[in-house]
């Protein structure tokens, strides 16, 4: 038998697949699958980053103590409850007991009771801080990504002598200033150190937006100025504002704490706050150290919640840290398909 013709075999093929009925009208075609937008992307992320879970589940219940911390401690704060145990001489410092798990301080009041009050004003100078930096850096931030030029450069040039300087030094220097330290001072000195951070962020994104292109077709139409810049350019910048503010909490409590450490604080013991509860631990911190330990662990921990939910935020919105990493988080990355 002769071997088969290579091209009577070929031709073969082709008139069996022109004789079977095959179906066509489907070639080519490609599951469509609905539009996701940039939240409900990240969110699908974020909910498999064990990272983001873990800072959430921490400042979440930082969070939740503070609003309810008058109902769940187990005894007025400012109560000198064990004050008939104290002695100077041998027993400064009562230790655990029953009803006390933690002890009490050198003037016999609950410190289990202080630290969980304690969160409610270390979370209140915190968001109120970030809050007014926020404030006046979208204040600046506006005036220098919007009209540029010679604003523009004025505001950075006096945002970039704040950002020279240390910013706890900053911040020690306008608590300094105050006749009588408190709350407040506290507070206002932490948001003047960030304005410079949320004002170079935010200007950075208008002169992003300036030169997109529903910008420039919004100006070809005549649109007026303050149109463009509070209906597009500001809302389009946000987002990574709103991302730095997470991040700015956590060193908001830190520098809250420091300054209430260093007594620029408020002095009124009555209204416990971790940084204040830390320095007045100095006295006794060789000999008790719990007392400083406490407290120290607490601002660890809840600045490390939002530090850890921050920085998952900035990957999970940003394009950028988000290529090569989406199988990382159980969703894969249009990087990683073939073309």
């Amino acid at each position: 038998m002769s071997p088969r013709n290579p091209m009577n075999a070929r031709k073969q093929r082709i008139d069996d697949l022109a004789a079977s009925s095959v179906i066509v009208d489907d070639a080519g075609a490609v599951d469509e699958a609905p539009g996701v937008s940039l939240i409900a992307s990240a969110w699908r992320r974020l909910r498999r980053d064990p990272v983001f879970l873990l800072g959430a589940t921490i400042t979440g219940l930082f969070i939740i103590v503070a609003i309810i911390a008058p109902w769940i401690a187990p005894h007025d704060p400012d109560a000198r409850l064990l004050i008939d145990q104290v002695s100077r001489q041998s027993n400064p410092i009562p230790g655990p007991q029953d009803g006390f798990p933690l002890g009490a301080d050198d003037r016999g009041r609950d410190l289990l009771s202080r630290l969980i009050v304690g969160s409610r004003q270390t979370l209140l100078v915190g968001v109120a801080a970030t809050l007014l930096g926020l404030f006046g850096g979208l204040v600046l931030g506006i005036l220098a990504g919007a009209f540029g030029g010679a604003v523009d450069a004025f505001v950075m040039r006096a945002v970039d002598v704040m950002l020279s300087i240390p910013s706890l030094l900053l911040a020690v220097s306008i608590a300094a200033l105050a006749r009588q330290p408190s709350q407040w001072t506290v507070i206002i000195a932490i948001a003047v150190v960030q304005i410079p951070v949320f004002a170079r962020l935010l200007r950075g994104s208008m002169l992003a937006q300036r030169s997109s292109d529903h910008v420039l077709a919004a100006r070809a139409l005549g649109v007026k100025r303050s149109a463009i810049i509070f209906r597009h350019m500001v809302p389009n910048s946000l987002g990574p504002v709103i991302v730095q503010s997470t991040l700015v909490l956590a060193t908001s409590i830190i520098d809250a704490a420091a300054l209430s450490f260093l007594g620029l604080g408020n002095p009124d013991d009555a209204k416990p706050e971790w940084g204040q509860m830390l320095g007045q631990a100095q006295v006794y911190i060789q000999d008790y150290p719990h007392l400083a330990v406490y407290p120290a662990l607490c601002i660890v921990f809840v600045a490390l919640g939002f530090t850890l939910m921050g920085e998952s935020l900035r990957e999970a919105l940003d394009p950028q840290s988000r290529r090569g990493r989406g199988d990382r988080h159980g969703i894969p990355s249009p990087h990683d398909h073939p073309r």
